[in-house]
């Protein structure tokens, strides 16, 4: 039991350290806030969603996603755009399209430094079990796009990975809708399969 106590405590104080870490340099390189800067990020990706999605997978209410994309509107990151009918979608511009490249390239120099502790093996490991921790987190249909907000998708799916949040959420839909639990796994398609 005491080991078990540890070791969440350990993660926890980790998980806290790494976080820290990662906004203190996402926020000055996206020049907003840290939902301002998931949202660049998750537009960058989804370019042309709604207000209120956009603010679901960033962990925001509609009103405070809504006032989230006026400041971001406000410092020439996005636009919105009227396709038709009701709807308004949300684009990065192309400053908002640099900010999200830049604060992905200094939420990855974060993690190096951190990672760079450890040797190959080590990180293997840890890579290794992150995957396994991360697929347990997922619990239902659209976890993968909050869980992921900040990721770099490419930094995940390069040399043939498979995003463990993306595989977690396929199965899960596939378990949904009567389909096994291997249905696109390690394709790339499917619902949040790029994390």
């Amino acid at each position: 039991m005491h080991e078990s106590a540890r070791t969440a405590n350990l993660l926890g104080a980790t998980a806290l350290a790494v976080s820290d870490l990662v906004l203190a340099g996402v926020v000055p390189a996206s020049g907003t806030s840290t939902s301002g800067a998931a949202a660049l990020v998750v537009l960058s990706h989804e370019p042309g969603i709604g207000v209120t999605e956009l603010g679901r997978r960033v962990g925001l209410s509609q009103p405070a996603a809504a006032r989230m994309v006026d400041a971001l509107e406000a410092k020439g990151l996005v636009r919105r755009e009227r396709p038709g009918g009701r709807g308004v979608a949300v684009r990065p511009t192309d400053r908002g399209e640099q900010a999200a490249r830049d604060l992905l390239s200094a939420r990855g120099s974060a993690l190096h430094e951190a990672l760079s502790r450890l040797d190959g093996d080590e990180q293997a490991a840890l890579a290794a079990l992150l995957d396994k921790l991360l697929g347990g987190l997922y619990r239902r249909p659209g976890d993968a796009e909050r869980l992921c907000r900040l990721c770099d998708r490419g930094a995940c799916l390069e040399r043939g990975g498979v995003c463990p949040v993306g595989r977690a959420d396929r199965a899960c839909r596939a378990a949904a809708s009567g389909g096994g639990t291997d249905v696109g796994i390690g394709d790339g398609g499917g619902g949040g399969d790029d994390g």
